[in-house]
């Protein structure tokens, strides 16, 4: 994990693009690096709205593009503050379905100046496939993205 470390750190420091561009290329390494992330992608607080907003991501097209708080994993985040990690969809009562080939969902979220502002949700085609590393990792991520935000 060191290494994806480097190397994520690597595209969020570099000078030659911009914050969408650098959002993505987290998105497409961590695609790349972990066969179980299937769908990688980060929403945003829309504005002043209680709603979030689809940013860069890799993946099949989702519908939600728009999230009310509150409203599926990446919703409950949002007002919860905290991760959430679903080993099972099906499992799970206010899971929003993207993708009938989900089946395991988790969300982190991302804080700037005590807020927070965002989050990076992550869909898996496995069952309970996410580790305490894969939580780590991707918590450490947030707090890396929230600096170039």
């Amino acid at each position: 994990m060191s290494e994806l470390k480097k190397r994520l750190s690597s595209i969020l420091e570099s000078p030659k693009h911009n914050t969408e561009e650098k959002l993505e290329k987290v998105c497409h390494l961590l695609d790349q690096e972990i066969s179980y992330f299937n769908w990688t992608g980060f929403y945003f607080k829309n504005g002043d709205k209680d709603e979030l907003k689809l940013g860069p991501y890799v993946g099949a097209p989702t519908d939600h593009t728009i999230i009310p708080y509150g409203k599926g994993i990446c919703g409950q985040v949002a007002v919860s503050n905290e991760t959430f990690v679903v080993p099972d969809v099906n499992e799970e009562s206010n899971y929003l379905s993207c993708s009938i080939d989900t089946k395991a969902e988790i969300v982190v979220p991302i804080f700037k100046d005590g807020q927070n502002i965002g989050q990076i949700d992550i869909d898996s085609h496995t069952v309970d496939p996410f580790t305490a590393e894969d939580r780590e990792l991707l918590e450490w991520l947030c707090n890396e993205v929230s600096k170039i935000l």
